[in-house]
């Protein structure tokens, strides 16, 4: 059993290395979609094929959709809430 707990810790923790954006436990929720969007925005800029169609769909120059999206992945959800403390 012990060992079934530290295999299965030690492969989450590869996970999370591996992929940064799948989060974990303690994240909230403005977090997560934080994560979200910026995997999806950093898609777009990655695949050229993506961004050609964003920027045929917006009447763009591919060089601007990719600079907007770059610039987007700084708060894509807007600023953080505010943590009560207690």
């Amino acid at each position: 059993s012990s060992e079934l707990r530290y295999t299965a810790n030690t492969q989450l923790e590869h996970l999370h290395a591996r992929y940064t954006g799948t989060g974990d436990s303690d994240d909230n929720c403005s977090e997560w979609l934080t994560h979200q969007h910026r995997d999806t925005l950093s898609s777009i800029v990655g695949h050229p094929t993506l961004a050609s169609y964003l920027a045929i769909a917006d009447n763009e120059a591919i060089g601007r959709v990719k600079f907007e999206m770059t610039e987007r992945m700084l708060q894509p959800c807007g600023p953080p809430p505010r943590k009560d403390e207690d």
